[in-house]
């Protein structure tokens, strides 16, 4: 076997389809998934999947190309395609030829709803609503249906000669048109409101449902609760949208970008009638050049050398001059910021993303990217371990300090720290950074635990304070760097940075597209969010604690329970006596005392 299995731990977790090849690229088997990653890997495994073929097939797989896509949904419909399409050999011994589920609003006076199955085109006897992914999908969802409109569900020939309603007009389950029981207006409103519900329009049902599920919640009936909970994420289900296979949908090829640093992955989705038939992806390494540019460039060497063009080409970025490209090329070329093609690009990124975390060796990368670090910033060595430090406050009270680590390019969560401001004046930023400073090496000296580089979260003050701390402490050996994000913004992305050295009076600014700037953004962006989780739930507590935990007789367990029964502090508040006495352990005169505490 050919194929290496070490690499199915890059495969994508997502929905999608996945092409078996082999030696000769030629396609063995085409299937769908709901998570690529472990259907791919059942195969492999020392039981298989159970099919006496399987031996046979993996025994011949060179490799597999996946096709990430949004929904189950969507995988169905596109594993239909490519298997029409292909032709597999495999596949005609392990498929039966069942195609689509569907529900069906059939063509009478008087309409009903119907399972179906339909190979091809739907014909033109009803209105078609799916497909959907397994046929108890859609019985469930024709179930919700019988229960919320109570249309027909006899046959038109049972319908013709019935003369007295069924049992079913007895459990409110169908208003009996057979027997006259309704009038044709009051049918047609169900009707009307059945196809509004198929087509995902009608919101009042998830309304609906979600407050009856609360109610059971909050009468402690959780079994019914949960199976009410399950129905709502079945209509959810019936109103995905899928993009794969529209009869009328976009004719073109979608271009996708996943880059990190100067690494790039280009996927190349391509649509014909609506349909999407398949995929390529362009895998680059050590490209400098700014997104704009490399995908013109790409464009122009592409399409400019293929006779047979798109007549449509769906780009992620909005390019500068894009219409003089698109006439020398003689095609159009748009992008798309909402609706169905921006979906598109949606999934032309995803499929990117997929196949960078599947092609690219990130632990080379990781390596490379340090090395170049060690040059760009001219540390003493290559840093291998780093320890990045973020102070926060809440309107200059509050203050606390985080420090992240990574060991060789990645997250080291067992070392991350957490720091309460003890000595430094509320808003000194400066002095808890020298407090935090001075605690952690002074304690990593003694154990022998100095990192390579310390990152800090800040400008060139922050780092005159870090190389202060190393004078006192008589530390040599240990780097230091700090890097303010531009305009003081929080947000992530690559923005212009200033990273500040020592010994040097102006900062440096890296390359946009820098592996290093990469690196380190990502390195600072982790500690800001740690450190505004840090800081979120010692608020949280503070809250509680002032507001709980003084009321005489309310202890932890009585605190845990009102918290669980209401979910908020502020719920709490706003609930009545009465409320409160009904929460497990909680007195009527525990209730009037919250009462009281809490209003006043």
């Amino acid at each position: 076997m050919s194929f290496d299995v070490e690499t199915l731990k890059k495969y994508p977790a997502k929905p999608g389809v996945y092409l078996m090849k082999g030696a000769r690229g030629q396609i063995l088997y085409v299937g769908k998934a709901k998570n690529l990653r472990l259907r791919i890997r059942q195969y492999f495994s020392k039981s298989g999947d159970g099919r006496a073929m399987i031996p046979f097939l993996t025994s011949q797989i060179d490799s597999i190309e996946t096709m990430v896509v949004q929904s189950e949904k969507e995988a169905l419909l596109l594993e239909n395609n490519l298997i029409k399409q292909y032709k597999p050999k495999y596949n005609a011994q392990f498929k039966d030829d069942k195609s689509y589920i569907a529900l069906k609003v059939t063509k009478h006076k008087w309409p009903r709803v119907d399972v179906v199955r339909y190979r091809g085109k739907p014909k033109a006897d009803g209105q078609y609503f799916g497909p959907y992914s397994h046929a108890g999908s859609a019985r469930a969802t024709l179930d919700l249906l019988h229960r919320l409109y109570p249309l027909r569900q006899c046959s038109d020939l049972e319908f013709a000669r019935r003369n007295r309603p069924c049992i079913l007009y007895d459990i409110k389950q169908c208003i009996a048109p057979c027997v006259g029981k309704c009038t044709k207006e009051a049918y047609d409103d169900y009707v009307n409101r059945t196809l509004r519900f198929l087509q995902g329009q009608d919101t009042e049902v998830i309304q609906m449902l979600t407050e009856e599920m609360h109610k059971f919640s909050d009468a402690l009936e959780f079994e019914k609760a949960g199976a009410i909970l399950d129905t709502i994420k079945q209509v959810e289900r019936s109103f995905e949208r899928q993009y794969v296979d529209k009869p009328l949908g976009f004719a073109g090829d979608v271009l996708g970008i996943y880059r990190k640093g100067d690494e790039v992955v280009i996927s190349q989705l391509f649509f014909q009638r609506g349909r999407l038939t398949g995929s390529h992806h362009f895998n680059l390494s050590k490209i400098i050049g700014e997104d704009e540019d490399l995908l013109r460039t790409f464009i122009l060497q592409h399409y400019g050398e293929k006779e047979k063009k798109p007549k449509e080409i769906l780009i992620p970025i909005d390019l500068s001059g894009k219409e003089s490209l698109a006439e020398i090329l003689s095609l159009r070329i748009k992008t798309a910021v909402r609706g169905e093609k921006k979906a598109l690009l949606t999934m032309a990124f995803a499929n990117a993303e997929a196949t960078f975390n599947k092609e690219k060796d990130e632990k080379v990368i990781r390596e490379r990217t340090l090395i170049e670090m060690k040059e760009r910033l001219h540390l003493n060595s290559v840093p291998e371990n780093i320890e990045c430090f973020d102070n926060s406050n809440l309107s200059g009270s509050q203050s606390v300090s985080v420090m992240v680590a990574y060991s060789h390019g990645e997250k080291d969560k067992g070392r991350y720290r957490k720091y309460k401001i003890k000595a430094a004046k509320e808003s000194d930023d400066y002095g808890a950074m020298y407090e935090v400073l001075m605690r952690r090496y002074m304690r990593a000296k003694d154990e022998g635990t100095l990192p390579d580089l310390v990152v800090l979260d800040g400008g060139k003050g922050h780092l005159n304070v870090a190389l202060r701390v190393m004078r006192e402490l008589n530390i040599i050996t240990v780097n230091c760097i700090s890097i303010a994000k531009e305009r003081g913004r929080h947000d992530k992305g690559m923005t212009l940075e200033q990273i500040f050295l020592p010994n040097s009076k102006e900062p440096i600014q890296l390359k946009r597209n820098s592996s290093v700037l990469f690196f380190l953004q990502q390195v600072r962006d982790e500690a800001h969010r740690f450190a505004l989780s840090f800081q979120k739930n010692l608020r949280t507590r503070a809250l509680v604690k002032s507001d709980l935990t003084e009321i005489p007789g309310i202890g932890p367990v009585k605190q845990k329970n009102l918290l669980r029964h209401f979910g908020s502090l502020k719920k709490i508040k706003l609930a009545t006596e009465e409320e409160l006495h009904a929460v497990r352990g909680i007195s009527s005169s525990d209730a009037k005392k919250i009462v009281k505490r809490l209003s006043s």
